[in-house]
């Protein structure tokens, strides 16, 4: 009996004018998304190149690494952040490296085209986020409904059809006739993506084809919910209205209103508060390093390039100590606030799971590396290269300047100095989130769309039992 349900309802929804062009608008997008994707991560990658050789550009004809105070280091593009795009956007791209200090981050993309800012981008995760799942709503809100309407519910059970077995086979059904072709596109999209140009690694594509699987759960969450609804109405107009409802708390007012909610529970100091902190006690160390460098006396050798080499040790060492104390300044405003951002994540994020569309968003974005410790995988790497840069600086020119200020001695040398070679510098590289690291977290808002399948599927059961077959 299982098998005729399942039939009856891939017959009905296949057959229909309603999903031909459904289905066509859902193809055409997720084929848009791809391809939009491919072009955008190759305008990347050629914004990215452009901005590395105009870094090592600046430095041409440079003749003393002294000169060298900072270096420019940039996030390299990643492909499936070109398909979720996360907060990819949002957090700067570029950052200055001097040899000590703070780490700016800036140009975002957003700042190249902020067009983008108030439409955002059509990609993979917001076609499956809200066109999916209207999508999934428009075929399942008549599904037990609109059976009684049309009188075929009469016909149906004339026959010994136990109603756990009408329901599953209806869910089954929906999911087989409305999921399965939409891999279809899905899977052109893949080789359209290949074909363009876009490298991806096996762990990649592993990470696509999970975040395509949490898309296609997502939309088996929605294909659910549609039929636990239309197993508690009785007229199919106030299965859609309650549905519609529903739709757009789930995906907009619930991810948003945890926002809210959690910004008022928790307060995070600003970052023009924490910088302004900041900025007066760097003034108060530079005050009392100024009356140090009042009083400082050089050995009266006569030689101007010593006493001139004693002044700039001298001067590293106190900007040495003063850097110090404010790193160990900052890091406490840092860790203070970074605190304070994590409690107010956790109580944001754990409001807005409560929502399947926040979930999979989440997950998505976990999965594509493009989450919010996308910003902290970058900023830890940043870190680690101004460590080698300024040890770099060290070795070549015996002090880290950090952005200060370098004084020189004339020589009466006549032999013209040869240019640096820029390809001296160390090179930064930003390692990508791999499989290892993103599957444990993308568990949990997996596992959370699996159980409001299951909760919503034992919900239609439960009403359908009660249901009203006449």
């Amino acid at each position: 009996m299982l098998k005729l349900v399942i039939e009856k309802e891939l017959r009905d929804i296949i057959t229909s004018t309603k999903f031909t062009v459904s289905f066509a608008a859902c193809a055409l997008l997720i084929l848009l998304a791809f391809f939009m994707g491919a072009a955008g991560y190759n305008a990347d990658v050629g914004r990215y190149e452009a901005a590395r050789r105009e870094n090592l550009k600046k430095m041409e004809g440079i003749t003393d690494w002294m000169m060298v105070r900072n270096n420019r280091i940039f996030l390299p593009p990643r492909p499936l952040a070109s398909l979720v795009a996360g907060v990819s956007n949002d957090i700067g791209r570029t950052t200055e490296v001097h040899g000590r200090g703070e780490l700016p981050q800036d140009d975002t993309r957003y700042g190249e085209e902020p067009v983008f800012a108030m439409f955002r981008f059509l990609d993979l995760e917001f076609i499956f986020q809200t066109v999916l799942s209207l999508f999934a709503i428009l075929f399942a809100y008549d599904a037990i409904c609109g059976e009684k309407e049309r009188g075929t519910m009469r016909l149906s059970f004339a026959n010994p059809l136990p109603r756990h077995t009408f329901i599953a086979g209806k869910l089954i059904g929906a999911f087989i006739a409305l999921a399965v072709p939409l891999l279809v596109p899905v899977l052109l999209g893949c080789v359209m993506f290949s074909l363009l140009g876009v490298p991806l690694s096996a762990d990649e594509w592993t990470r696509l084809a999970l975040i395509i699987a949490a898309g296609i759960l997502y939309f088996g969450a929605f294909l659910t919910i549609g039929i636990a609804v239309s197993s508690m109405t009785l007229r199919s107009s106030n299965a859609f209205l309650t549905l519609l409802v529903l739709w757009i708390f789930a995906v907009l007012i619930v991810p948003r209103s945890a926002i809210l909610i959690a910004g008022r529970a928790v307060d995070v100091p600003s970052l023009d508060d924490i910088n302004a902190k900041k900025f007066r006690y760097s003034e108060q160390l530079f005050t009392e390093d100024r009356q140090k460098m009042s009083g400082f006396s050089p050995a009266k050798t006569g030689d101007m390039r010593k006493m001139v080499e004693e002044f700039q040790g001298f001067m590293g060492a106190i900007a040495d100590e003063r850097q110090k104390k404010l790193d160990e300044f900052s890091a406490r405003l840092n860790e203070e606030r970074a605190n304070r951002q994590a409690l107010q994540s956790a109580v944001a994020l754990g409001i807005a799971r409560i929502s399947p569309s926040a979930s999979f968003s989440l997950a998505a974005a976990t999965l594509a590396g493009t989450s919010v410790s996308m910003k902290d995988r970058y900023l830890g790497a940043a870190r680690g290269y101004q460590q080698s840069f300024g040890k770099f600086i060290l070795d070549k020119t015996g002090m880290n300047p950090g952005g200060g200020m370098v004084f020189r001695v004339r020589t009466d040398e006549t032999e013209k100095p040869k240019p640096i070679d820029t390809h001296e510098l160390p090179v930064f590289v930003s390692e990508e989130a791999v499989l290892a690291d993103v599957l444990p977290p993308a568990m949990t808002d997996l596992a959370l769309l699996v159980l409001c399948i299951l909760v919503f599927f034992a919900v239609a059961h439960a009403a359908f039992r009660r249901y009203d077959l006449r």
